[in-house]
């Protein structure tokens, strides 16, 4: 499968303070996408940070993930659409995984 990935708040947590610089992961999620990766998955992070500032965190973001362990294919930065709610019959929450 091809399988695309949210960073914030699905990996990891945001914090107010100092916003991506401080953000936590979460292992418990990153264990389940790893897992989707050594079953042979291809698995893009695909997130919107910078979309609406024009800020890039692409340097930090690819330190965070190798940082934290995860295991993936690519890494798409400011691609995504920035959105409150995503409709879609092939969506799941992390915690469905």
């Amino acid at each position: 499968m091809l399988v695309y990935v949210d960073i914030d708040d699905t990996i990891c947590t945001r914090s107010v303070v100092g916003g991506y610089r401080n953000a936590k992961p979460i292992k418990e999620n990153i264990a389940k996408i790893n897992k989707l990766y050594d079953e042979g998955n291809i698995i893009i992070y695909w997130t919107a940070r910078g979309k609406t500032t024009g800020i890039d965190w692409s340097e930090l973001t690819g330190i965070q993930l190798t940082e934290w362990g995860c295991k993936f294919n690519d890494l798409i930065m400011n691609q995504k659409p920035n959105y409150d709610l995503l409709i879609c019959d092939k969506s799941k929450r992390i915690e469905e995984i």
